[in-house]
């Protein structure tokens, strides 16, 4: 298995990638052998698009969570 970072390029009416002659040797690559090709992207998560995505999630305020912890910790009852 080899993973190498390549650069799509527009080919016609398609996307190509260039898989470079050391890893087609290395792996005995040649016109019409099949391949399995996992996809990734490189687009770093920016704060200000996940920024507020939690709010609807959580019900509760910071207070009553941080009184919550307090209670597990220090229970009155002890």
């Amino acid at each position: 298995m080899e993973q190498i970072k390549a650069k799509a390029k527009k080919w016609g009416n398609s996307i190509g990638i260039v898989i470079p002659a050391n890893i087609v040797d290395k792996q005995s690559i040649k016109d019409g052998t099949e391949i399995i090709i996992t996809i990734t992207s490189d687009k770093k998560t920016k704060v200000k698009d996940v920024f507020g995505i939690l709010k609807e999630k959580l019900k509760r305020n910071t207070q009553e969570l941080i009184d919550e912890v307090d209670e597990d910790l220090w229970p009155e009852n002890e």
